[in-house]
């Protein structure tokens, strides 16, 4: 056959500086959100000729954490390395030393990073990496999920504590633990997980030279606030590196005897970070809930490609707070300037994707001048699921006017992607994952074809065993996506595995429904603080007299659903111990129950306030 070998091409590229992105807490005063804050945009250029080889900046890699009384030290382990990290346990000072330095006394332990630290009521507490599982190679450099952390206090006691301070803490450190038991900690010593492979191509000496640190995309990097202090001092850089959340697949695959690695990275946003109901819309400069880039990657014989999308919450001012209902009433916000906020979020999508098109999943009309809308439950209503197709065929054009990145084995760029589909359903989650699949799936056609493992004439969907690993991933994307922020596994993921819909596939998502339902009613508060609080969106105070947490409910909270319980338990006696009469047992039976039924009906009423609702930042307030 005859090999298709795309030519190099020039162009002028402006790269996005990785301070683009600065986290400013719950205000901000008037900053143009299309540049960044006292830095320029810096411009690089792409070149016909191979990119000179440039030893990127690394992390150590292996440490061991020697514990003393009075501080912490962190030991770096990699060979030939001799550095320690000093940590003043009563001062929280960081400092530089040897392995001289280290004293004998202490309890020692080997560690697998440092995740950052955070200030709780107690005082400040360490976070350690304690195990990681290989994921796989990604351009040569291993990738790692973080599977097991650990909360050190730098503190000895508690006894500084009152009781209620104690309480706090408590719940505090529960919150912490929440969010590093949420699977899909993923990070890299000496490679840069936050960038795309078009972003890291399109950089100069210089920026590959930087700390991972500080040349990271701070739009995906969770653990930006716990490395404040380390960040703050560029010596102390190599102790610790950037750790995204999302979901990352690497699998060695085989078509017509050629084996190619197959990747698979989902990166979540930590602005406007939380859950399903408490996070939707998009935030004053422009950041859109539940926000993640998605890039699929090909690595052939040297030559790699890659195709990117994006998903992020409909990109105008609008909330669906929790209120016991199924699927409580979305409200748009009257008082905002919708126009704002959705061009800030285009005019940073536009600098650092290129051009947009915005797949509407919605059962509602959009303009069609913002996207294309495409009524994904009235198209694909009994069970006709092959009627996607006429979506993806509807952007094929676009699809193939943006292309994919593409490099060869001399590292010359020769293709790249110049535009991005952004998807959303209501939750950016089911829907969004099955398109987002589809459009993957088209643009890996072409890419292997270009690489010679497809023949001419030959189709992804007729081998057998690699749309089996495909499908199966995008469905394990879809429910790490959905448990990060609704708090179950994806709906819909049959048809994203098998290619169609069955009658199981919708028993499961009945079943995952039920359980998002209590979820998002009974706990997602909660789940929602503990994000804030790791994020930073929140600070503890130390020796916090007063926290939000101690905020008192309102006595219907307590007093109707007793009522409610009694009355439903007496009518139920009352149909067991039947009287002397069946009129005497239906009167009593008929009381109760309408009692019961009063009750549940005034609390459904008021059920905002009968919901697990967020303490700690008012979201009302960063709608």
């Amino acid at each position: 056959m005859s090999e298709f070998t795309p030519q190099p091409i020039c162009r002028r590229v402006v790269f996005l500086n990785p301070h683009f992105y600065v986290k400013t807490g719950r205000t901000r005063d008037d900053v143009d959100s299309t540049r960044p804050r006292h830095q320029p945009t810096p411009v690089l250029y792409v070149t016909t000729s191979a990119t000179p080889e440039v030893k990127m900046a690394t992390a150590y890699e292996r440490f061991n954490l020697h514990t003393t009384p009075e501080k912490f030290y962190v030991e770096a382990c990699d060979d030939g390395a001799t550095d320690v990290l000093v940590i003043d346990r009563v001062s929280t000072e960081m400092t530089l030393a040897g392995k001289k330095d280290i004293p004998p006394s202490g309890v020692t332990r080997p560690i697998c990073g440092i995740m950052g630290s955070i200030r709780l009521v107690a005082g400040t507490y360490l976070i350690v990496i304690t195990r990681k599982k290989k994921m796989g190679d990604l351009c040569g450099h291993t990738v790692w999920k973080a599977v097991d952390f650990d909360v050190v206090s730098y503190k000895k006691t508690l006894l500084h504590l009152t009781e209620n301070q104690v309480q706090d803490n408590k719940t505090f450190l529960s919150m912490i633990n929440g969010v590093l038991s949420t699977d899909g900690f993923y990070f890299c010593t000496d490679y840069d997980l936050s960038h795309t492979q078009q972003r890291l191509a399109n950089t100069s000496p210089d920026f590959q030279e930087m700390s991972l640190l500080e040349r990271a995309d701070q739009r995906f990097v969770w653990n930006g606030n716990l490395l404040r202090d380390i960040i703050a001092q560029p010596e102390l850089h190599k102790f610790a590196f950037p750790v995204i959340h999302g979901f990352i697949v690497m699998k060695p695959c085989r078509i017509n005897a050629k084996i190619f690695e197959w990747i698979l990275i989902s990166r979540r946003s930590c602005f406007r970070a939380g859950v399903r109901y408490y996070v939707r819309g998009i935030d004053s400069e422009g950041h859109a809930a539940n926000f993640v880039e998605t890039e699929q990657i090909v690595q052939y014989q040297s030559a790699k490609a890659s195709f990117v999308q994006t998903r992020g919450s409909m990109p105008f001012f609008w909330s669906q707070r929790p209120n016991l209902k199924y699927k409580p009433k979305p409200l748009i916000s009257s008082s905002t300037n919708h126009m704002d906020g959705f061009k800030r979020h285009f005019e940073s999508q536009i600098l650092i994707y290129g051009k947009q098109v915005i797949l509407n999943l919605m059962n509602l009309v959009l303009i069609e001048a913002i996207g294309t809308a495409f009524d994904f439950h009235k198209e694909c209503s009994k069970m006709r699921w092959h009627r996607l197709q006429i979506l993806v065929d509807a952007v094929s054009e676009n699809q193939d006017e943006y292309g994919y990145f593409w490099d060869n084995s001399d590292g010359n760029i020769l293709l790249q992607q110049t535009g991005t589909f952004r998807s959303n359903c209501m939750d950016c989650l089911d829907r969004t994952n099955v398109i987002q699949s589809l459009l993957a799936r088209r643009s890996l056609q072409g890419q292997l074809q270009r690489m010679g493992v497809l023949h001419v004439g030959q189709k992804i969907e007729e081998q057998a065993d690699f749309e089996k690993i495909y499908k199966n991933a995008w469905a394990d994307n879809a429910n790490a996506c959905a448990k990060q922020y609704a708090g179950t596994g994806a709906l819909k993921t049959d048809f994203t595995r098998t290619g169609k819909r069955t009658q199981w596939g919708l028993v499961m998502d009945g079943w995952n429904s039920m359980i998002r339902y209590y979820k998002n009613n009974f706990s997602d508060g909660f789940r929602q603080d503990a994000i804030d609080l790791f994020l930073g969106n929140y600070v503890v105070e130390e020796l916090e007299g007063q926290t939000p947490l101690r905020a008192k409910k309102d006595w219907k909270f307590f007093t109707l659903p007793v009522i409610m319980l009694v009355a439903f338990a007496m009518c139920i006696i009352c149909l067991i111990m039947a009287g002397d009469t069946w009129t005497e047992t239906a009167a009593y039976a008929t009381f109760w129950g309408m009692a019961s039924t009063l009750m549940a009906a005034i609390i459904v009423f008021n059920g905002k306030e009968f919901v697990d609702a967020p303490k700690l930042v008012q979201k009302e307030k960063m709608d």
